[in-house]
């Protein structure tokens, strides 16, 4: 199943679902049709289930959100605000010391602003 949702992504990965792939599959979705109803609904928070992993998620899905309504132009939804949705903590998709200062300068301001530092071409799919 292909959620058409950030709401649904989380739904599928308090389900059990893996989250990335999950997320990957909400990406396409989106891809072929941009629109704010994907973004709009609160998704479920991860943290409480999920623990360390949850919270991540949680920053990832709102840093998401921020970042492709800014690109389609879509005002961005209020939840992404919320002090949940920000890690308190940097987070680095690569343990590997020497790409740390690649991903800080190639964040996305979405993910940076919830200290998350991923590649730039983070929510690309091919």
């Amino acid at each position: 199943m292909r959620p058409k949702s950030l709401a649904e992504v989380a739904r599928l990965a308090l389900g059990g679902d893996s989250f990335d792939r999950s997320l990957a599959n909400f990406l396409d979705e989106f891809y072929v049709a941009p629109g704010e109803s994907g973004l709009a609904q609160t998704p479920a928070l991860l943290a409480p289930v999920l623990g360390e992993s949850g919270r991540v998620q949680d920053a990832y899905l709102a840093a998401t959100a921020e970042e492709l309504a800014r690109a389609h132009g879509f005002t961005c939804p209020a939840w992404t605000a919320t002090e949940t949705r920000r890690l308190h903590q940097p987070w680095f998709a690569s343990s590997l010391a020497a790409l740390r200062t690649v991903l800080i300068v190639e964040s996305p301001v979405g993910f940076r602003s919830r200290n998350l530092f991923v590649s730039g071409n983070a929510l690309s799919r091919v």
